[in-house]
């Protein structure tokens, strides 16, 4: 096993979040790299944001089931890595964010998962990367809070402590099922069912029919699928779904009215998110995703049901 520790804001919320991702063993809240001259600050202390510390989660995973860069993914998809001291409606510096380590042997890691993070901004990280100087546990009420208070305050939304326990759900429920269609429709009917968005379905790449589609020997055609009828065929690089196929990657559109070519399945659906599955670096189906609501989709839904398509397409 293995240790790091993460600031992202309230502890609360980011322990219950990483208790719920497979591969985390355990959780522990506390308070880190603050004033050496004030050790075991009691939270009414670190809350006066004179102490230095940082609300911090000491997470011990296991690398084999789930390895350092993946980890810190999770944690960057979680927190705001631009804003200072400040995530969600909590302000302070005691609410900043960073990552905390123990073992040089992986600042390597650690840095490359920082440099992937930054490449999508403009303006750098607000994350620290430090190593760890100390850390204090919190107080007993403190550990598990939302497990003991499930109603109690979290600055996360709610759908980052579902969706792992989805991939989780789903990897057991595929097991070692070979057949890719199998392995499809039970994660449709699963997202269906926990999710509760109003269509879900994958569309395969495969052979086109010249009479319908001219100039393209493949296309996406429907597979299993939850929800109203739907298309049969599209084209690549038509509509939102043809999109995420040719440039093999997940789009998020949060209006989908507001996107060029989109073919409308139905009246009804709002905003969308289309993922593509691959093997072998080779893009073999795509994840459709509809919400009867605008902009029901953002940068949480993309990174895990990236996760999820991964589970779908290991057979």
């Amino acid at each position: 096993m293995k240790e790091i520790y993460l600031a992202g804001g309230c502890f609360w919320g980011v322990e219950h979040y990483f208790r719920n991702i497979e591969g985390v063993v355990d959780t522990e809240v506390g308070f880190a790299n603050g004033d050496a001259l004030m050790p075991s600050p009691t939270y009414e202390q670190v809350y006066t944001d004179t102490t230095g510390y940082a609300e911090t989660v000491r997470v011990i995973y296991n690398p084999e089931a789930l390895p350092l860069d993946e980890l810190l993914r999770c944690f960057f998809c979680a927190i705001d890595p631009l804003s200072l001291n400040k995530q969600g409606e909590d302000e302070g510096t005691r609410y900043r964010t960073g990552v905390y380590y123990t073992e040089h042997a992986d600042l390597d890691t650690i840095r490359q998962v920082f440099d992937e993070v930054q490449s999508e901004y403009s303006k750098p990280l607000a994350v620290e990367l430090l190593p760890l100087e100390n850390f204090f546990t919190a107080e007993g009420r403190h550990q598990d809070y939302l497990v003991k208070n499930p109603d109690g305050y979290c600055h996360l939304p709610l759908k980052l402590f579902r969706y792992p326990r989805l991939v989780s759900d789903l990897r057991h429920l595929l097991g070692d099922e070979p057949d890719f269609v199998a392995r499809m429709s039970n994660a449709t009917a699963l997202i269906k069912e926990e999710m509760g968005f109003f269509w879900v379905g994958f569309y395969l790449v495969g052979p086109s029919v010249p009479e319908l589609v001219e100039g393209s020997e493949s296309e996406l055609i429907l597979g299993p699928f939850q929800g109203s009828v739907a298309c049969m065929r599209i084209g690549c690089g038509r509509g939102v779904c043809g999109t995420a196929w040719k440039e093999g990657r997940t789009v998020v559109v949060p209006d989908v009215e507001g996107f060029p070519g989109h073919i409308a399945c139905s009246s009804l659906s709002k905003s969308e998110i289309v993922v593509p599955v691959f093997k072998e670096n080779e893009v073999v189906a795509v994840l459709d995703i509809d919400s009867d609501e605008l902009a029901t989709f953002d940068p949480v839904d993309a990174f895990w049901l990236g996760r999820l398509v991964a589970v779908v397409s290991r057979s």
